[in-house]
């Protein structure tokens, strides 16, 4: 599978950054629970293994937190390579706003 992977800057407290990631995965679960299913997270210190079914395929992935900035790394199903970029941007603009 194709690689997914997205680094964003922040100033945050690293402990401040997990607390916004992991509220913004609760709120996911339930504001697109039609499009999103399973979506599990299992974190250790500031990182995390992720996965989720969206649309039909599986994904999965990991989040590494450090002092300067968030690391998400995932691999796409072949069928949503002609989306990656914009997947990226989407990804990269959200996480932005939650850590600013």
């Amino acid at each position: 599978m194709p690689a997914l992977n997205v680094s964003v800057p922040h100033s945050l407290k690293p402990e401040e950054a997990v607390q916004r990631i992991q509220k913004l995965v609760s709120g996911i679960k339930t504001k697109f629970a039609d499009k999103v299913s399973d979506v599990k997270e299992k974190w250790s210190g500031n990182n995390s293994e992720f996965s989720f079914k969206a649309m039909g395929f599986d994904v999965s992935g990991t989040i590494e937190v450090d002092n300067k900035e968030v690391r998400i790394q995932s691999n796409l199903p072949f069928a949503a390579m002609m989306f990656k970029s914009r997947i990226e941007s989407t990804i990269r603009e959200k996480a932005t706003e939650l850590l600013a």
